[in-house]
């Protein structure tokens, strides 16, 4: 017998889907094609998810944000009833300790002031001319090299994997070491087992390296980390998971962005060549939020649970029920963006749900959106002639991490 829905008086007896949902293949850009009716008809709706338990879907962009800034939603993992994104998550989160993505204020607010400073918008903006340096000498390197090329590797892994480790102090040598875990971690078709030994090798590899910073430090993240502990203002524990935790975000998502954005600018040659005729920062940087908004990559939602009983549309979440925020909905929902299913660079997108909202809005937002302006800005503009080497149909799609990619993009000139 099929699982119905009990929660819902309006749709009392329907059946409750599966979370996530399967893109369709031949529209591998586009959210699936089960959420467009759900927003429209049960825009807060319950869904299954791997363990059989049923938290709330929400999936407009007006109620994500009434929700997401509501005291009464918890971020803690620990919470019963909280939606882990798999078994690992689950297993682990009695043992991890607080950071800022499983806190709620003020231990929240608290962390969040530990590693705020080197991600605001001035000391991020200062590095743009070496990461400019950096894509510039990458780019070099794909035309002297093999054509075709694979994008992925030339030039959408290494650009984030040096920001971040440079960011942070983490030697880039061992940037195979880090990326290859950081997405075993991240694989929601492991085991918790196999995750689980991901995510201690992470921690291991950050701990060794956290401890030399506390002995030599110098102007690098994990080093000022190190400086607050030393202070007493955080925990060695707290300093090393966090250090994992920036590890893992600061290259994952962004690498995704550049490989899918370039395969969707490819798709749409009217879009791509506004990027290429320009070295407008504002059209720039519009247009990295609105291929944030198109794209919206986290496929696995942003999950929280209720504190306390909260009415909303006409429901009523009750404490110690999960909810998970679709961010592919909330970004496609045609009341916060008109023809939301159209790729427009012009587009005011910057509301987008792409980095989540509230308090809990990522961290490394103003590092993600310079680093894609710099590529996407100095990308098509240099190889103007770029292309897909492949047929869409022919490209192998990841849908068993937290981020939704390519495994490759093949491209050529």
């Amino acid at each position: 017998m099929a699982d119905t829905l009990t929660g819902c008086p309006a749709h009392a007896g329907a059946p409750v889907p599966a979370y996530p949902m399967p893109r369709a293949e031949a529209c591998p850009l586009a959210p699936p094609p089960a959420v467009e009716p759900l927003r429209a008809e049960q825009p807060i709706t319950k869904v299954r998810i791997w363990n059989g338990g049923t938290p709330w879907l929400i999936t407009r962009h007006a109620d994500q944000r009434a929700l997401l800034t509501d005291p009464r939603v918890s971020n803690d993992d620990c919470e019963p009833g909280f939606p882990h994104v798999n078994a690992h998550r689950a297993q682990i989160a009695p043992h991890t300790p607080k950071l800022i993505t499983n806190t709620d204020a003020p231990e929240h607010t608290r962390l969040r002031r530990t590693v705020n400073g080197p991600f605001l918008v001035k000391r991020i903006e200062a590095m743009r001319p070496a990461i400019q340096k950096m894509v510039d000498g990458m780019i070099d390197d794909m035309l002297a090299g093999p054509n075709p090329a694979d994008l992925l590797t030339a030039l959408a892994l290494p650009v984030p994997s040096l920001v971040i480790a440079e960011l942070l102090g983490v030697p880039y040598k061992g940037h195979a070491f880090f990326q290859r875990n950081a997405g075993l971690a991240l694989d929601n078709s492991l085991s918790a087992d196999e995750a689980t030994a991901a995510s201690r090798a992470l921690g291991q590899y950050i701990d060794t390296l956290f401890r030399e910073k506390l002995e030599n430090p110098d102007d690098a993240v994990l080093s000022e980390m190190a400086g607050r502990v030393k202070a007493g203002e955080m925990e060695h524990a707290e300093a090393v998971n966090m250090g994992v935790a920036m590890l893992i975000a600061g290259h994952e998502t962004t690498a995704t962005m550049i490989s899918l954005g370039t395969l969707a600018l490819l798709q749409h040659p009217e879009q791509l060549a506004v990027l290429r005729d320009t070295e407008d920062p504002k059209v720039i940087g519009n247009a990295v939020d609105e291929l944030l908004r198109y794209l919206s990559i986290l496929q696995t939602g942003v999950r929280r649970v209720a504190l306390e009983d909260i009415e909303i549309g006409g429901l009523t979440i009750r404490a110690g029920e999960g909810m998970i925020f679709d961010v592919q909905a909330a970004n496609w929902d045609p009341e916060a963006f008109p023809e939301a299913e159209r790729l427009d660079l012009g587009r005011p997108a910057r509301q987008h749900q792409a980095f989540g909202y509230g308090p809990h809005q990522c961290l490394g937002q103003n590092l993600a959106r310079l680093e894609l302006q710099v590529v996407y800005g100095t990308l098509y503009r240099r190889i103007p002639t770029l292309q897909l080497a492949a047929r869409v149909d022919e490209l192998e799609f990841d849908h068993t991490g937290t981020t939704y990619g390519v495994h490759s993009l093949p491209v050529t000139w």
